[in-house]
């Protein structure tokens, strides 16, 4: 009898502790329902980024939030506007055999507003949101072929889940 009443009050102070699970917090207004994300600015040369990025942040929106994402921003309660400022690659790794690069690293600089479209508030913004990813190139000359277009599909994803991240629970 003691025992089952030990572990009945153990179980409630641990019910009652606080605790919860990260990662599922959603700082979006109530009223915010439908979101357009239309077309990124760009100051690259990258031109492929700006189609990208918006595509990618609206399936991660659709895979991951309650949010509807709509093409026409007068159709939506919130609108996600977005500029790709800068973009860099450079090599880190060298194969030593051929002294050609063997690793790159890349790395998005974004500015990202999230406004609520009738009240024209500012919901989010985060300037100079960095996204970084790092793909391997092959050595084999044979075997070679141009990986950044891959590349770039991998950190338009990343891209994707950090903004939605960020802006879900204004981290």
């Amino acid at each position: 009898m003691r025992r089952a009443a030990l572990a009945l009050a153990a179980f409630l102070c641990a019910a009652g502790c606080g605790y919860r699970v990260a990662g599922r917090g959603d700082l979006v207004p109530r009223e915010i329902h439908a979101i357009a994300i239309p077309a990124f600015g760009n100051a690259t040369t990258r031109y492929t980024l700006t189609q990208r990025l918006p595509q990618a942040i609206g399936r991660e929106f659709i895979s991951r939030t309650r949010y509807a994402i709509v093409a026409d921003p007068e159709d939506a309660d919130a609108v996600l506007e977005g500029s790709v400022i800068n973009y860099f690659s450079y090599p880190t790794v060298f194969d030593p055999a051929t002294g050609r690069a063997a690793g790159v690293q890349l790395i998005l600089v974004l500015d990202i507003r999230l406004r609520n479209r009738r009240s024209g508030a500012l919901v989010f913004e985060r300037a100079g949101m960095q996204v970084q990813n790092r793909y391997e190139i092959s050595a084999d000359q044979a075997a070679y072929f141009e990986e950044s277009d891959a590349a770039l599909e991998r950190a338009s994803r990343d891209a994707a889940r950090t903004v939605v991240s960020a802006i879900l629970e204004n981290f």
